[in-house]
C-alpha cells in the first residue's frame, strides 16, 4: 500500500488558546508515531488567530525529541521570510541532534499577509519581487561550498559544519513549482487540499522532468490531501461541517479559528453558501475508511503518488487522532517494532 504522512497546521479551535494547539500537535505526532506513518511535517504561518505555528523548526525539535520512529519536518519553511544561512543552520542543528529523521521542505509564498512579510524581513533583507530562485541558489550554495571566488560569504560556514542539510523538498500547488523541484533534483510536494491547478499535470510533469542531482537520484513525489474519516460516512460528514463554514470563512478573508460541529451546524447558511460549499468540497475526502478509500483511488491511480501526506482539521483532537488511526489501518501500515 502506499506510504502515509502528516501535514499539522496546529489548528487552532473556537474556546481554546494557540499554545492548545501546539500541545495537541505533540499529542498527535506522539499517537501517529506509534502508526507507521512515514512524515510529519509543521507549517510556518503568520498573523493568523486559525494556526498556531509561526516557527516550524522550533516544533520540529519538540516533536522528534518525545517521538522515536517518524521523520519531522518542515510543511514547510516560508524561504522568502528568511536569511537561507539561518535557515541551512537551523537545520543543520536539527539533523545534528536526530540523524535521518529531519526533512526540510521549503515554500515559495510567505504565509502570510504583506505587512507582516514585510515586517519579518530584517530591513537588510528586504529584496525586491520574488527572490525565491536567488534564495534557494544561495541555500544550496551553503551546502555545496561553491561560492565562486571573491564572494563575501567565501569565509562564512554554515554551522554545525560536519552535519549536512536534511533531505530538501519543493512546495508548491502549479507547474512552476513541479519544474523547478525537477530542475534542481529536489523532492516535491503537491498541495491538493488548496491548490487551484490539477494535481495530476503537476506530478507528472514532475516526473517527466526531473533531473538527478546530489539531492536525489530519483524523483519523489508527495501528494498532500485533506481527509476527515470516521467510523461511518454520517459521523465524518458531522465533523466536516466545521470544515465547511471554516472554509466558507476564509474565502472572505476571515482566517478565525475552527468553529465547532455545533456552530456550523446551527450556522443558517444561504443558497449561494451552500453552493461554496459543495465546490469547496472538491478538495476534501469525507467518510468511513472505505469511503475515503474509494474517493481517493481515482487520484491516486492519474497521479501515482510516492505518497499521501494527509491532513485532517476537525474540532474535537481525539476525533482528529482517531481519523488517523481509521486511515493507517484501511492503508494497511506496518506499526514501528517497539524500541
Amino acid at each position: 500500500m502506499i506510504p502515509l504522512s502528516v501535514l499539522d497546521l496546529s489548528v487552532v479551535t473556537t474556546g481554546t488558546k494557540p499554545a492548545a494547539a501546539l500541545r495537541n500537535s505533540i499529542d498527535l505526532a506522539r499517537h501517529v508515531d506509534g502508526l507507521g506513518y512515514v512524515r510529519y511535517w509543521l507549517a510556518e504561518h503568520h498573523n493568523l488567530a486559525s494556526v498556531a505555528s509561526p516557527a516550524p523548526d522550533v516544533m520540529i525539535g519538540q516533536i522528534a525529541a518525545v517521538t522515536k520512529h517518524i521523520r519531522v519536518g518542515s510543511g514547510g519553511v516560508m524561504l522568502p521570510n528568511h536569511a537561507p544561512l539561518v535557515v541551512a543552520e537551523r537545520f543543520k542543528m536539527l539533523e545534528a541532534l536526530f540523524p535521518g529523521r529531519i526533512d526540510l521542505g521549503l515554500g515559495r509564498a510567505p504565509g502570510t499577509d504583506g505587512a507582516t512579510a514585510y515586517a519579518l524581513r530584517s530591513r537588510l533583507d528586504r529584496r525586491e519581487g520574488d527572490d525565491f530562485l536567488e534564495r534557494l541558489h544561495e541555500l544550496i550554495l551553503w551546502e555545496t561550498r561553491e561560492f565562486p571566488a571573491g564572494h563575501p560569504y567565501n569565509n562564512v560556514v554554515a554551522m554545525p559544519d560536519d552535519t549536512k542539510l536534511p533531505p530538501v523538498w519543493l512546495l508548491g500547488s502549479s507547474d512552476y513549482s513541479s519544474e523547478l523541484a525537477a530542475q534542481v533534483g529536489m523532492g516535491f510536494a503537491f498541495a491538493h487540499h488548496f491548490a487551484s491547478h490539477d494535481a495530476v499535470d503537476a506530478m507528472v510533469h514532475y516526473r517527466n522532468r526531473f533531473q538527478p542531482s546530489a539531492w536525489r537520484a530519483t524523483p519523489h513525489a508527495i501528494l498532500a490531501i485533506a481527509v476527515i474519516a470516521a467510523d461511518t460516512d454520517e459521523e465524518a460528514e458531522r465533523l466536516a461541517s466545521s470544515f465547511d463554514l471554516n472554509r466558507l470563512r476564509r474565502d472572505r478573508g476571515q482566517y478565525l479559528p475552527l468553529p465547532s460541529v455545533e456552530e456550523a451546524v446551527a450556522y443558517p447558511y444561504s443558497d449561494s453558501e451552500r453552493t461554496s460549499i459543495l465546490r469547496n468540497r472538491s478538495r476534501l475526502f469525507v467518510g468511513s475508511p472505505a469511503t475515503v478509500q474509494k474517493k481517493l483511488q481515482p487520484l491516486i491511480d492519474a497521479s501515482k503518488p510516492d505518497e499521501l501526506m494527509v491532513i485532517t482539521a476537525v474540532y474535537d483532537h481525539e476525533a482528529r487522532k482517531k481519523s488517523y488511526s481509521l486511515l493507517a489501518e484501511a492503508f494497511g501500515l506496518v506499526k514501528p517494532a517497539a524500541v
